[in-house]
């Protein structure tokens, strides 16, 4: 992942912070998410343990250390989610904040400007991609006619039928309002977090729908 983002690391970057948070995320990036970059935190004092903030083609993630630095606490927002993103430039550092649909606001204070200018950058493209999806995709210049006998439809509607059958029984074996009590009172918050990102690839693979992850997230984003 380093690799890909060698580009930023002219822009008041520190390489070991960026390769720090990398090696973090390896393990929580899915296998369609792409980052886009990374910005870190540079307070006039010396700053041990910085927030940064990670966008992605995908979410929003912040990400915070604790416990002196030995572990870190992400939170991500789907770019579903956000409202809208703006960036306040002062003398000591720029502060990039971004609201959510839910009237959350969330401010990362101390960014270096460059970085500032380039989170807000991408956010916009994003939500620009959210407002209109036409543009991201590719004009077909000819279509080629498919030879489908009455054998392919058969094998095709049999494949549909197959597939439907298992998404209902997957359905039927976790339900939303079962998975919520499996949550209970005791998980750590890397168990949660686990579970979040379990819900989030079912919802990519088509397994439940949006309306049930967006559920369960407010679920356990309420336990966090």
């Amino acid at each position: 992942m380093l690799e890909n983002l060698k580009n930023i690391l002219n822009e008041d970057q520190d390489p070991k912070a960026i390769e720090k948070i990398a090696s973090k995320l390896e393990n929580l990036i899915m296998s369609n998410e792409e980052v886009g970059y990374i910005a870190v935190q540079k307070k006039p004092a010396v700053t041990i343990f910085p927030d940064s903030v990670v966008v992605t083609n995908k979410r929003i993630i912040l990400c915070k250390p604790k416990n002196l630095g030995f572990s870190m606490e992400f939170v991500d927002y789907d770019w579903d989610d956000i409202a809208g993103s703006f960036v306040k430039e002062g003398i000591l550092g720029s502060d990039f904040t971004f609201s959510t649909k839910t009237d959350l606001t969330h401010t990362i204070d101390y960014l270096p400007k460059n970085q500032a200018r380039k989170l807000y950058t991408f956010a916009k493209e994003q939500l620009d991609l959210l407002k209109n999806p036409l543009q991201s995709i590719p004009v077909v210049d000819a279509v080629v006619p498919l030879n489908i006998t009455d054998e392919s439809v058969e094998i095709i509607e049999s494949v549909e039928e197959m597939v439907a059958e298992e998404i209902t029984n997957f359905a039927e074996i976790a339900p939303v309002n079962s998975e919520v009590e499996k949550l209970g009172n005791n998980l750590s918050q890397e168990e949660l977090f686990e579970k979040l990102q379990n819900y989030k690839k079912l919802l990519d693979n088509g397994l439940i729908l949006q309306a049930e992850y967006d559920a369960l997230k407010k679920e356990v984003l309420s336990r966090m």
